[in-house]
């Protein structure tokens, strides 16, 4: 890293800004400051996550360029130097605002359904729906009026003109094959 010029729009590199900085040149330090000063702020931004924080930051910073610039050394940019005091001060703050452990912080409660959730009883109801097309029909119709209309045995055997033991018969095959077909979509158990 050396002490490598840095070009500027002014003619002249970091390096002799801080000299003259050093000097207590502020026309100087004021080219430097124009130079830097959005990069500066751009980073504080990036680790804080909020502007208003980022610009105290940066000028926080760019105050200790002018009361310290007689003890830069050019072994590295003057940029680099600026970058590390920002990102320094930036540091600092996030830990004197961070709140306790996030294990500490309550989960926040969702009164509604997640996607995740969401999504599956889509699918699910999808996959229901095949899996009732998938049966003889008088399975299908038995376990639609018992399971998802409501109907009561006696009720289902009427509309369907079966004896409630030819009713209880389709009902126990029909569950059969839908939890057959629906074994993907059951609950890993403990182990």
């Amino acid at each position: 890293m050396g002490g490598k010029p840095e070009a500027t729009t002014a003619g002249e590199d970091d390096t002799a800004l801080m000299a003259r900085i050093a000097l207590g040149d502020e026309r100087s330090f004021a080219l430097l400051m124009d130079r830097h000063l959005s990069r500066a702020v751009a980073l504080a931004q990036r680790v804080t996550g909020r502007r208003a924080i980022a610009d105290e930051i940066a000028q926080e910073a760019f105050l200790r360029v002018w009361t310290r610039a007689a003890d830069w050394q050019p072994t590295a940019l003057v940029s680099t130097w600026l970058w590390r005091i920002v990102m320094n001060l930036s540091l600092d703050h996030m830990r004197k605002v961070r709140p306790g452990a996030l294990d500490d912080i309550p989960e926040p409660v969702d009164p509604g359904e997640s996607p995740e959730a969401a999504t599956l009883r889509a699918a699910l109801g999808r996959a229901l729906e095949a899996a009732l097309a998938g049966l003889p029909e008088r399975q299908s119709q038995a376990v639609r009026l018992c399971l998802i209309d409501g109907f009561s045995q006696g009720e289902a055997s009427a509309a369907l003109e079966i004896t409630e033991g030819a009713l209880e018969s389709l009902l126990v095959r029909a569950r059969r094959a839908l939890r057959a077909s629906l074994a993907a979509y059951a609950p890993a158990e403990a182990s």
